[in-house]
């Protein structure tokens, strides 16, 4: 699914125009994008979390001379799904 697919099917469900479901659409992702680059988490209910880690400096090695290099720190972004979700998942692939 594609964010065109999700504004049409808030087009569809809602009502609004495609214009106002675009501007929806956008206004939460830009919503959740400012919240995770500012470092806290997300959650949402009955979907997940997306929780913001900040990792260290490490050691690394390049593979292709074998050169020993720093990995410089980084923060990286995870996603757990909630059990609700799971367990929707898992109820409707099941045969």
């Amino acid at each position: 699914m594609t964010k065109a697919d999700i504004v049409e099917k808030v087009q569809e469900g809602i009502g609004l125009t495609k214009k106002e479901s675009i501007e929806m659409v956008e206004a939460v992702f830009l919503l959740m994008k400012s919240t995770l680059q500012s470092g806290e988490n997300l959650k949402i209910s009955g979907f997940g979390s997306f929780i913001v880690n900040q990792k260290a400096d490490r050691r690394g090695r390049n593979p292709q001379t074998g050169e020993t290099i720093t990995i410089k720190a980084r923060r990286i972004l995870t996603f757990k799904p909630s059990s609700v979700l799971k367990e929707q998942i898992n109820r409707e692939s099941a045969p």
